[in-house]
């Protein structure tokens, strides 16, 4: 079922239980190679989320700034995208282009996400697609400039949502997981994926 709200289209249930089931086993693969790491903002302040990535880059944060990198912190190559993931990519957009970029966000019991945009990339013109897998978490979507009305959505496992069009910079977030809501993950949390094209050139 795909609904549309302020821009967002959010595909539910698209992915079923056994898809999600491999597409996790990918991820351990994944990570195995990058580590999650908990990342720090350029003020210094540690993000509740754990992060990694799959593809030529991964976006990082530390006291030196918001960017793509073509490392892991630890100095290793990011792994590639399975394909599995690039599957959904290449479905809901219709794109041929791969991206350059699979962040791969774990949330753990009491970790959220303050309204941002997704502003690093090199070209607005390609969406961005985001994947939730485990626990049921509340996804808030804003609108293109910092304040005014919100409004908010529950993502669960399975669930996918392309951010393309006027939805492009809107701002979003997660403001809560509802902890252990699913049995995708063996300890509880959500894996959040989130696909991007970062420029032409790369």
């Amino acid at each position: 079922m795909k609904l549309t709200v302020r821009g967002f289209d959010v595909f539910k249930k698209y992915l079923n239980r056994a898809a999600q089931e491999s597409m996790v086993e990918d991820l351990r693969g994944v990570l195995s190679e990058a580590p999650l790491v908990q990342p720090v903002t350029p003020s210094g302040k540690p993000m509740s989320v754990r992060m990694s990535a799959a593809g030529s880059l991964g976006w990082i944060t530390d006291r030196t700034g918001y960017r793509y990198a073509d490392r892991h912190p630890s100095g290793g190559s990011w792994p590639d995208i399975p394909e599995d993931i690039l599957s959904v990519w290449h479905t809901v957009t219709g794109l041929d282009r791969v991206p350059d970029c699979c962040l791969i966000n774990w949330y753990g019991e009491g970790a959220r996400m303050g309204l941002h945009q997704d502003k690093d990339e090199g070209d607005f013109s390609w969406p961005v697609v985001s994947i939730s897998l485990g626990d049921d978490a509340l996804f808030r979507m804003g609108n293109v400039t910092r304040g005014g009305k919100t409004e908010s959505i529950w993502l669960n496992s399975g669930d996918v949502v392309v951010m393309g069009g006027e939805a492009r910079l809107a701002y979003h977030g997660i403001d809560r997981v509802k902890h252990g809501s699913s049995p995708l993950l063996r300890n509880g949390g959500r894996i959040n994926l989130t696909l991007r094209v970062v420029s032409d050139a790369t």
